[in-house]
């Protein structure tokens, strides 16, 4: 069962909040980056069981960031983390590849319900 969790958001303090969030369901947070580019190196070097990626960054946005690491890594498990309103932004993550997504600000019986699905049901 996979309980390595990266996270990529822009924001250090939703890095963080994720982080406790995680570690508090028994969920390892092996790498955290803060943007898109960073995405990709730290996947490759950590080869984390999940990524949660923010939608919306600079530089590269998440769902570009899926799609780069996807092209190397096939079988990448991804939740995309979207703002209210996004809702073709999460449809177009979801053609990228993401295994689901959760909307800001979100609820951490949601997210961690998610994340379960996603590494142990398949």
């Amino acid at each position: 069962m996979g309980r390595r969790i990266m996270i990529v958001d822009d924001s250090g303090f939703m890095r963080m909040m994720i982080r406790t969030m995680l570690t508090k369901h028994g969920y390892e947070v092996v790498a955290e980056a803060e943007n898109g580019v960073t995405a990709l190196e730290k996947y490759r070097q950590f080869q984390p069981d999940l990524v949660m990626l923010d939608i919306t960054m600079p530089e590269v946005n998440g769902i570009q960031a899926l799609r780069n690491i996807k092209a190397e890594f096939p079988n990448v498990k991804a939740i995309m983390v979207s703002a209210m309103g996004q809702k073709p932004m999460v449809t177009e993550a979801i053609k990228a590849g993401a295994s689901d997504f959760v909307i800001k600000p979100f609820y951490e019986d949601r997210v961690i319900e998610t994340i379960r699905g996603i590494l142990e049901d398949k």
